[in-house]
């Protein structure tokens, strides 16, 4: 699998790509090497026939015929090893001289060379060779071949062919070896950065991108990233501390005007002065809140993992939070519904878990209309701890639910409503923490509103489950039934 992932890597294929090139260039050299080699030889052979035929020819002009026949049985008989191959015939085939008994097949080309196997067919004792020859008419009607064994020519282009062949095969192989062995170590210093880049956008702000110290273009990119992340940290340290001081330094001058309308609105008798006096009253708590939830956000960013954390009953905190709510699930009429496994255990600063699960147990019964439905559940999954709170509320688009995490930000069908934008804030706060994930899902696609599940997950050790806890407003089932373990449907009993 992981080679199949590199061999998809842009790397990999630039290298493939440069393999390519690189043996079509060697393949285009190979062949004009043999074009040139094999030429030379042939033309070689062409001149020694076409010197043998001057010779016989200036015989023939200086003796005749006669004289010309003796000339061919002295070299025929000189030459043991039939190099040079001669036929000298009449008009009507009658055989002269020479060391071919008959014809060979097929037609000459165009300046009468022909091509042609030294076999029995043409009276050849010895083994099959190759041979070319020239066929010309001799004046009185003669006809004559000169030719020359060419089947060591033959060879040495086929050792030729073959050694191109695997040369092309080796050439290859090796840079196919070479663009994998090049994008390995690419893909070796990419992975280092899209690992880092990882980390940090998981919340690692101090990491950086290594250098090697080559000075090469990944050192050069990595360095860049690095300053880049140098300035982009700078700027968001920057934000954030001017955020907390606001919330900060307004806190208290906000404390005291909420104090001092406070008090006019026990002061004054006027019925109308009162009620506007306690709707400023009101609004002052809602800054007043949302400057305590920047002031909380940021203590928990800059807290990071070095809070106290202890083993904590993950059931048991979602149960005593439910139980502060239920009231105001059953003021909506909504129905308010729990299935709690006992004994998933965490490691966690309890407080903070609280004030997680509070918020999202708060705003699902918020955003649910009058007698919706909600759940909370809490089990475990594999090694994680998972608390889980569904609603049938107004749920939150697709392409929104990325964002709902950052503050201030609140999702168009949520704006009529109370708020401040920083509840999830905080939860997401809270879940990095303590090393956790938070999934957002519909909780009915097909319904209309879908609804929203937020469920978090958090590392948690592994138990065997007992039982799980079925609870309704106004009562409580247990299930102690074999198939609740086995994840079967359980058998619930009433009490």
């Amino acid at each position: 699998m992981k080679l199949l992932s590199q061999l998809r890597t842009s790397s990999f294929q630039l290298a493939l790509l440069y393999m390519v090139v690189f043996a079509t260039s060697v393949f285009l050299l190979l062949a004009f090497i043999y074009w040139r080699t094999a030429g030379f030889m042939t033309a070689q052979t062409d001149e020694t026939i076409e010197a043998e035929i001057a010779g016989l020819a200036e015989q023939y002009r200086g003796r005749g015929v006669n004289g010309l026949i003796t000339i061919i049985r002295e070299r025929v008989a000189r030459d043991p090893n039939a190099k040079t191959i001669y036929l000298l015939t009449t008009e009507d085939s009658l055989k002269l001289a020479g060391n071919l008994e008959t014809w060979p097949e097929g037609s000459p080309s165009e300046g009468g060379w022909v091509n042609f196997t030294l076999s029995s067919a043409v009276g050849w004792t010895g083994p099959e060779r190759l041979a070319r020859a020239r066929i010309f008419e001799v004046q009185g009607g003669l006809r004559l071949l000169v030719g020359r064994d060419v089947d060591e020519l033959t060879n040495l282009k086929r050792v030729i062919e073959t050694a191109i062949n695997w040369g092309m095969g080796i050439t290859l192989a090796l840079a196919l070896l070479g663009g994998y062995l090049m994008s390995r170590n690419t893909i070796r210093r990419i992975e280092v950065i899209n690992n880092t880049s990882r980390r940090i956008m998981n919340g690692h702000l101090s990491l950086r991108i290594p250098t090697r110290g080559t000075e090469d273009d990944f050192d050069q990119l990595a360095e860049n990233l690095n300053q880049m992340l140098d300035r982009i940290v700078y700027l968001m340290e920057g934000i954030r501390h001017v955020s907390d001081s606001i919330a900060h330094d307004l806190r208290t001058p906000l404390t005291r005007l909420r104090n001092q309308l406070e008090n006019t609105l026990m002061s004054v008798d006027n019925d109308e002065a009162r009620e506007q006096a306690g709707r400023a009253v009101a609004e002052a708590d809602q800054l007043l809140a949302t400057f305590n939830a920047l002031l909380r956000i940021a203590r928990l960013e800059t807290k990071g993992n070095s809070s106290d954390m202890k083993r904590v009953a993950l059931d048991e905190l979602v149960s005593d939070a439910c139980e502060l709510y239920e009231a105001l699930a059953e003021d909506k009429e909504q129905t308010f519904e729990q299935s709690l496994e006992p004994g998933v255990i965490i490691e966690g600063d309890r407080d903070l878990l609280f004030q997680m699960i509070s918020n999202l147990i708060d705003n699902a019964i918020k955003y649910t209309p009058e007698q919706g439905a909600i759940g909370v559940v809490v089990r475990k999954e594999g090694g994680d701890a998972v608390f889980e709170v569904r609603d049938s509320g107004i749920g939150i688009p697709d392409d929104e639910k990325d964002q709902v995490f950052q503050r201030f930000y609140r999702v168009g069908k949520s704006r009529s409503l109370p708020g401040n934008g920083l509840g999830l804030s905080l939860v997401s706060a809270v879940a990095e923490i303590h090393k956790g994930r938070i999934v957002l899902s519909d909780t009915d696609e097909e319904a209309q509103p879908p609804g929203l599940t937020v469920a978090v997950y958090m590392p948690a050790p592994t138990h065997v489950r007992k039982r799980i806890r079925v609870k309704q407003a106004g009562q409580e089932n247990e299930s102690v039934s074999a198939g609740a373990v086995a994840g079967q449907k359980p058998t619930v009993s009433e009490s």
